[in-house]
């Protein structure tokens, strides 16, 4: 078993920072290309398989609220598994929210997104 490591954000694969910057951005194209056709996300405990599903995911998260993120750690479980801890602030109910975003990799893709409170 590996021990998680903490690390810089610039340390976390290409394909994590991609999703993240793009996800932000709300770039729903360039935040999808980094997924698996196979894909599945999970996210205030609704999940969103394949393509069609996660861009669904993708256009709504959030969409009703205003809100700054900051990626405020990350950490690397082993070779395909790595964890970003992103903190909001908004004007969603209860106004602050840290979130881990719990990313699996396939190869250079992401196969399965996981989205909770830290």
């Amino acid at each position: 078993m590996t021990t998680p490591t903490s690390i810089h954000s610039g340390e976390l694969p290409a394909t994590v920072r991609g999703f993240l910057t793009a996800h932000v951005a709300r770039d729903v194209d360039a935040a999808l290309a980094v997924f698996t056709p196979t894909a599945v996300v999970t996210d205030e405990g609704e999940t969103f398989r394949g393509t069609d599903e996660i861009r669904r995911f993708l256009l709504h998260s959030g969409a009703e609220f205003t809100y700054t993120t900051e990626l405020i750690g990350a950490e690397r479980v082993d070779d395909t598994h790595w964890v970003a801890v992103n903190r909001l602030e908004g004007d969603f109910p209860g106004g602050v929210a840290e979130l881990a975003y719990r990313f699996s990799l396939d190869g250079e893709l992401v196969a399965e997104l996981v989205i909770a409170p830290r």
